[in-house]
């Protein structure tokens, strides 16, 4: 039987996991990317996310626990191999903000979660932590969905339909 701060740690430990992959989708996503807009909104979202991967690892540290290097790197492995994928496929816009809105959704998740078993396990900083990405995330999202006639224009003109 597993205590609540062994399952707590677990759950820090996938959300870093899951930053660190996220970091390598938004290098490829930044990369595909053309519309200067989108760009500086994936730019800036990196850097919050790099924030984010550091709160983590300070709340990992703080429960005297690192990052799992398996987790990890699955999370490696998959970001690569979409990052590929990202190369060769066309209308990189709309594709890009698709997988981004559903991205941010999946983090959105995570840290709701995060956030009540860091409660349940009496641990508030972990908790605010948990607040405080989903709180970005969910900014991105917002600016994903704000932008989703701009993503289908640009969609569209990169697959050569006027």
């Amino acid at each position: 039987m597993t205590t609540a701060q062994e399952q707590l740690v677990e759950h820090i430990e996938d959300a870093y996991a899951m930053e660190q992959n996220v970091l390598r989708m938004l290098d490829s996503m930044i990369g595909t990317t053309k519309d200067p807009e989108m760009k500086r909104h994936l730019e800036h979202h990196r850097t919050e996310t790099e924030q984010q991967a550091a709160r983590l690892k300070e709340r990992l540290e703080a429960h005297h626990a690192s990052p799992s290097k398996i987790k990890e790197a699955g999370g490696i492995m998959g970001a690569l191999m979409k990052s590929v994928v990202d190369m060769a496929r066309g209308e990189k816009a709309g594709r890009n903000a698709r997988d981004g809105y559903a991205t941010e959704h999946m983090e959105i998740a995570s840290y709701q979660l995060l956030e009540r078993v860091a409660t349940r396990a009496g641990d508030a900083e972990t908790a605010q932590v948990a607040r405080t990405n989903r709180a970005e995330e969910e900014a991105m999202a917002t600016k994903i969905d704000e932008s989703w006639d701009k993503a289908a224009a640009l969609s569209l003109e990169e697959a050569g339909v006027r």
